[in-house]
C-alpha cells in the first residue's frame, strides 16, 4: 500500500472514503477541496470536509479514522505525513436551502471517492457569495464552472430559489470573462 504522505488529494480522499465506507459510514466529499479536484489545481485547499451523511456517532468516526493513523485534535482529524486535516461535518448534504440530490464517485487505486458533482459544487460556493458576499466564494465556483460540464439553468434556478437573481447575473457575468 502507498505511504499516505505519497498521496495526493484524490488518492487520500478516495482512501479515507473507502476505508470509512467498509467501517459503516457514508460520507461524502465537499467544500474548498472539491474546488481544487475539480479546478485541477488551480484552486488550493489544505482540508477536507467529507459530510457525515447519516451523522454516525463521532467516537464510530474517530474508531475508523485512528485505524488508518489519523488522530482528532479539537473538531479535526489529521495525520502526521499528510498536509490535509480531515472534518466532518453533519449531514444531509445539501447547499443553500436545498437537499443535493446526485452524488459523483472518482475511482482511485485506493478506493471509490464519493464528491459532490461540480454543479453542486458551483452552488455550495455561490452560497457563500450570495449570504456572506464571500468573493474567495465566488471566484471558486467561477473556477469550477470553467473547467467542467455544469448545468447552469439547475443554478439558475437554484439561485432565483435562494433569492439571488442579480447576484447569479455576476456570476455569470464573471464565468464568461474568465
Amino acid at each position: 500500500m502507498k505511504s499516505v504522505k505519497s498521496m495526493g488529494l484524490t488518492e487520500l480522499g478516495g482512501y479515507i472514503c473507502e476505508h470509512l465506507a467498509n467501517q459503516g459510514i457514508d460520507v461524502v466529499l465537499s467544500g474548498g477541496s472539491v474546488v481544487e479536484i475539480y479546478s485541477s489545481g488551480k484552486y488550493v485547499s489544505c482540508d477536507m470536509d467529507f459530510i457525515n451523511r447519516y451523522n454516525e456517532q463521532r467516537k464510530k468516526i474517530v474508531r475508523a479514522m485512528e485505524m488508518i493513523g489519523f488522530a482528532e485534535e479539537r473538531k479535526y482529524f489529521v495525520h502526521p505525513e499528510s498536509q490535509y486535516f480531515v472534518e466532518f461535518p453533519p449531514g444531509p448534504v445539501g447547499v443553500g436551502d436545498e437537499l443535493v440530490k446526485m452524488i459523483s464517485e472518482i475511482s482511485t487505486p485506493l478506493g471509490r471517492l464519493k464528491i459532490i458533482s461540480p454543479t453542486d459544487s458551483v452552488k455550495d460556493h455561490l452560497a457563500a457569495f450570495y449570504h456572506w458576499d464571500d468573493l474567495q466564494g465566488l471566484e471558486q465556483a467561477v473556477l469550477v464552472a470553467k473547467d467542467n460540464a455544469v448545468d447552469l439553468e439547475d443554478i439558475r434556478r437554484w439561485s432565483e430559489k435562494e433569492g439571488m437573481r442579480d447576484k447569479y447575473e455576476n456570476f455569470l457575468i464573471r464565468l464568461k470573462a474568465h
